[in-house]
């Protein structure tokens, strides 16, 4: 046992020592190593001799070795150009001499080093690749049958292009396999639910266009597609039961249960993940301008998010539509039962004469519910729960308490009028006491800096001209 465990350690040494990997620097310069890799390159090592190829492919200039000849050069036929204009001011170095100060210095120029990289790049190249190096008259030198010498197969993969369409390929094929399965995922949707679309599609002819026009030109463009091939996925996740929970008060409470389902909304936002890129490189090409294709990640996280920040802003600007006709609303619902109708006759008086609003819309649904076999404290508890206003909660509650108690209702709704309108009053006092506060900001920074610029400019200008 002892004997074939030995016999496998020694073939896989034998195996690893065959290979010649490129020795790792890791502590010095460039230069440092790149006077190493020379040296290892000189001595047979060919995966050395790929890394001095790669040092020209990186650093894109001239080698230490070859920078200091040509700077000694130079420092050597300056010094002795020097010596000779002491003796003699007309004398000068010899033309062989010029040439060379000429070329040692041209040659250090910032194009001629990146010619030179270029030149020795596939130089060190072809040798790693064939252990054999380039003669001055363009031939190669015939290899050592003496020296065991290892070809560098990196080297002879990069000479050949094909480390260059490693990444390539791969990305290649992985773009295919998506939009394969992309093309099975929207073919498989289109054909296996075709029907059930078509007759979803004749309900909805019913509705009103302009319902979804007004909810923004986002929606509007929006919805066919994420309803069309996003919905019907969306639908079909097991997870469904969770956005499902946590987008239905949401949409409730912005007025949109009607437009949208939880599973639409959540395909809304998927959807947009794609489509604010499209956007952003069809604009891009329309504008021609030259904005960074680097954003598009950022761009597509912003789609995802829209609908977010969008629905926030419907709710906001509901509940204070809601606030607004309250006062009117709860006035006369007050007065209608005052005058001796019951409480769903007096929302329906309500809806008759004031104008149509959110508060209004969410009475008709108080009122549908109630026909349909609810409860009026729990039709009450469902406006309290879509709304998700403060006011309107309490608002309900009272009405829930009476109605438990079997209290009038009259003199409570003529009270809470009057509470209403007080706590309106109020803040609209508050606003405008802040007012000031708010308008101090923009007059110190905008309208008084104008207001000394008109003043003091034409004293200034009398001052600067002396007069």
């Amino acid at each position: 046992m002892l004997k074939v465990f030995l016999g496998l350690v020694l073939l896989l040494f034998t195996a690893h020592s065959t290979k010649l990997n490129a020795i790792e620097f890791d502590d010095y310069s460039a230069d440092k190593k790149f006077e190493m890799y020379k040296d290892s390159c000189d001595q047979g090592h060919m995966a050395n001799c790929y890394q001095v190829a790669l040092w020209y492919k990186n650093n894109d200039r001239m080698d230490p070795v070859k920078s200091r000849e040509l700077r000694s050069t130079i420092e050597r036929l300056k010094e002795k150009r020097k010596k000779l204009k002491e003796t003699d001011e007309n004398a000068d170095l010899e033309q062989e001499e010029l040439d060379k100060l000429r070329s040692s210095a041209a040659w250090l120029g910032e194009e001629n080093q990146k010619k030179y990289a270029a030149k020795k790049y596939l130089e060190y190249l072809n040798l790693a690749c064939t252990a054999k190096k380039r003669l001055e008259d363009g031939t190669y030198e015939d290899a050592d049958p003496r020296k065991e010498v290892r070809i560098e197969q990196a080297a002879c993969d990069e000479r050949d292009g094909k480390n260059n369409y490693e990444g390539s390929m791969l990305l290649y094929y992985a773009a295919l396999g998506l939009i394969g399965l992309a093309v099975f995922l929207i073919a498989k949707t289109i054909f296996q639910d075709e029907e059930t679309f078509q007759a979803q599609e004749k309900l909805e002819d019913n509705k009103e266009k302009d319902e979804i026009a007004k909810h923004g030109i986002i929606l509007r463009y929006s919805r066919p597609f994420f309803k069309r091939y996003f919905s019907p996925i969306v639908a079909g996740m097991k997870n469904r039961k969770t956005f499902k929970e946590k987008y239905r008060r949401t949409l409730a409470a912005a007025g949109l249960t009607n437009v949208m389902t939880p599973e639409d909304f959540f395909a809304f936002k998927l959807f947009l993940i794609i489509g604010f890129p499209i956007l952003f490189v069809v604009l891009r090409v329309f504008l021609e301008t030259d904005w960074e294709l680097s954003l598009i990640p950022v761009i597509a996280v912003l789609g995802f998010f829209y609908p977010d920040f969008w629905i926030k802003g419907k709710i906001e600007m509901r509940q204070k539509q809601i606030i607004m006709a309250m006062p009117f609303c709860v006035d006369m619902l007050a007065l209608s039962v005052e005058a001796g109708l019951d409480f769903v006759a007096a929302m329906a008086k309500v809806i008759e004469k004031a104008k149509t609003n959110p508060l209004t819309e969410e009475f008709e649904i108080v009122i549908k519910e109630i026909k349909i076999g609810a409860s009026r404290a729990e039709a009450l508890r469902n406006l309290a729960w879509r709304v998700d206003l403060i006011q309107i909660s309490s608002f309900c509650a009272t009405l829930i308490a009476a109605d438990s108690v079997g209290a009038s209702i009259g003199p409570i709704l003529k009270a809470l009028a009057l509470e209403i309108r007080q706590n309106k009053s109020a803040e609209v006092e508050k606003a405008g006491a802040t007012a000031a506060t708010k308008i101090l900001f923009p007059m110190m920074f905008l309208i008084i800096p104008s207001v000394l610029m008109i003043v003091f400019a034409p004293i200034v200008l009398e001052i600067v001209s002396g007069k």
